[in-house]
């Protein structure tokens, strides 16, 4: 059987809430966000503009800005588990994000997973606001889905779990793939009849992944999803 290599987007995903929603919205205030956010939906900018523009808004420390996180955000408590699980099959775990490399791995850090591979942009946290370092060229600051084919192409199955605009891609190179219920990325991959299985917690993609045959635990799904 060939490896299994999984990739998780953060910001959404794994959290309650998008955190760098949480941080510009409090930076630029709600009217500037929603500017941004509505640009962004109708295609007049790229992920890659649209998340520039609102860090700069942002002039807050890195240490003040992940207690404002940790205050105002929540790790799906399921996740580590489920990390555990797929390290115990040699399931390797990569996060993929959008977001602050710097401020996710302080997060993962208390839930105890500081040792989780984190792919996401740097920032220069300049006090006349913030200055992201994208990962590459993409419209999104992040080709995700350049991670999700290599390791195909080193012979691995891979899965994909996310919810929002910038997993599209990622979602469809996957070979499996997971969506946050009521989320974009649901409707995105519904739309188009591909296949996924929704979710609301990891413990429930964990259920469907390591569930023993004929046991009932596998997580159910609406028609055109994963069987």
């Amino acid at each position: 059987m060939a490896g299994r290599a999984l990739f998780v987007d953060y910001d959404g995903t794994i959290t309650n809430l998008d955190t760098s929603d949480v941080l510009v919205r409090a930076s630029a205030g709600p009217e500037r966000w929603n500017d941004l956010e509505a640009a962004l939906h109708e295609g007049s900018m790229s992920l890659r503009d649209v998340l520039a523009e609102q860090f700069a808004h942002v002039r807050l420390s890195l240490d003040a800005a992940d207690a404002l996180l940790a205050e105002r955000t929540l790790l799906d408590p399921t996740f580590a588990p489920f990390v555990r699980a797929c390290e115990a099959r040699s399931w390797s775990v990569t996060v993929l994000s959008s977001g602050l490399a710097p401020l996710i791995r302080r997060a993962l850090a208390r839930a105890g997973l500081s040792h989780v591979a984190v792919h996401a942009n740097e920032v220069d946290a300049d006090p006349r606001g913030w200055r992201l370092r994208f990962r590459d060229d993409s419209d999104n600051g992040h080709d995700k889905a350049g991670a999700v084919r290599a390791a195909k192409e080193r012979g691995l199955s891979t899965i994909f779990i996310g919810d929002g605009h910038s997993d599209f891609a990622a979602a469809l190179v996957a070979d499996r793939r997971f969506a946050k219920k009521g989320r974009a990325l649901e409707t995105y991959l519904r739309e188009r009849g591909v296949a996924f299985a929704p979710f609301e917690r990891f413990s429930q993609i964990q259920g469907s992944l390591f569930a023993t045959p004929g046991s009932g635990a596998s997580f159910p799904v609406g028609g055109g999803e994963l069987s």
